[in-house]
């Protein structure tokens, strides 16, 4: 049985051997399938089609260019209302946000020792009157009495200085009453104008002192931007010049602004002028205090743009793909600074005017592919019922 089993093997062993020629020709085949896979790569890239929006001409357009600015956006009519008598707050009747009108009610302090004032000066005033009124009759009284020789001339005097001083103590209770009544209207603090409660200093029960904070009114309709500019830069800085900037909370929305006033003198500290723009037109933040940037469009200049779909950013370099002699060609850009306006990118070297470039180009595409230009979709829509006419 053993003596089978290893004949069988030796058997199989030389059929192998006598194949070997027939076994090598896998081995050719793969180095042939290799040889057609090289070939393979040898091949041109396909031929890229592109309609022609999605080409895009570079241009010269106007490059607004500046110092920049910055600060916050604030209101031109604003109202720190403080406490003018000392009394203890009986009643806040605005919150912040409220739309308040001029003359309407925001904080009642309490009266009652201001009221006390008033009721003693109008006594005062009342005294003074009747004295006022004695002192008169008795002068006309020496006046008849001097005409007759009843009385002397000194008793006559004496008479006239009463009257006068009588005179001057009503003339000072009039005031001192007038002043009582401007201390009881202080107690009920008004709103000065047409605006929202910004901030509310006081609750309920405080003890305001004379110059304690209240409560604070702005006027939205009045928002400025408050900015500052480097002092090297101020130099091309002047009064109606345009201003385009950007406000914190507002993404994507450009205001327009034009320069009002600049500030004559520079910050000590700091080294930045203060630079005052009002909005151009109604479009304006209705909120107070949110940072802003933009750029004093202090010089306009053409320069060549293109949209930030057309470029692309690989690291520390920008390019673009052009179309040249029927190719795609991979150009290294220059990059200057960004319109705020169009949101365009000044190109400084790569591109000229009337060059052709790929509006958004895709990851797909390599440098040297051939390109053709595709009749425009509504140009093909419009044949396609002409040819199915045709083959009817």
């Amino acid at each position: 049985m053993l003596r089978n089993t290893l004949l069988a093997i030796a058997i199989a062993t030389a059929l192998v051997a006598c194949g070997k020629p027939d076994g090598a020709s896998p081995a050719g085949a793969s180095d042939a399938s290799a040889s057609t896979k090289g070939k393979g790569d040898d091949k041109k890239l396909p031929r890229l089609l592109i309609a022609p929006e999605d080409l895009l001409t570079v241009q010269s357009n106007a490059l607004a260019s500046g110092p920049v600015i910055t600060g916050s956006i604030q209101p031109e009519r604003k109202a720190d209302l403080r406490a003018e008598v000392g009394a203890v707050v009986l009643q806040v009747l605005k919150e912040n946000g409220e739309v308040v009108r001029k003359g309407d009610l925001l904080v009642r302090l309490d009266e009652t020792s201001i009221r006390d004032s008033l009721t003693s000066a109008e006594e005062a005033v009342r005294s003074a009157r009747q004295v006022l009124d004695q002192a008169e009759r008795m002068l006309e009284r020496n006046k008849t009495l001097r005409t007759s020789g009843m009385t002397s001339m000194q008793a006559l005097e004496d008479a006239e200085v009463r009257r006068n001083t009588a005179q001057s103590e009503v003339v000072a209770a009039k005031a001192r009453l007038a002043q009582a009544r401007q201390q009881l209207e202080r107690t009920n603090v008004r709103a000065p104008f047409d605006g929202i409660v910004s901030e509310r200093k006081v609750s309920n029960g405080d003890t305001a002192q004379v110059g304690k904070e209240l409560i604070k009114v702005i006027d939205p309709t009045s928002m400025r931007f408050e900015g500052l500019v480097s002092a090297d830069k101020i130099g091309v800085v002047k009064v109606g010049q345009p201003v385009l900037f950007r406000v914190n909370g507002y993404p994507g929305q450009n205001f327009q602004g034009r320069i009002k006033r600049v500030d004559p003198a520079a910050n000590p500290v700091t080294r930045q002028v203060e630079v005052l723009v009002e909005f151009a037109d109604k479009l304006q933040p209705r909120v107070a205090g949110l940072y802003a940037e933009g750029r004093v469009e202090a010089e306009t200049s053409n320069a060549l743009m293109i949209p930030q779909t057309a470029m692309v950013n690989a690291g520390d370099t920008n390019y673009a793909w052009k179309i040249k002699d029927n190719k795609l060609a991979k150009v290294n850009l220059g990059i200057g600074t960004r319109d705020e306006r169009s949101g365009l990118w000044q190109v400084t070297s790569g591109l000229s005017a009337g060059d052709l470039v790929l509006r958004a180009p895709g990851p797909t595409v390599h440098d040297g592919q051939p390109v053709q230009l595709t009749a425009p979709k509504n140009v093909a829509s419009a044949a396609q019922p002409s040819a199915a006419a045709k083959g009817n």
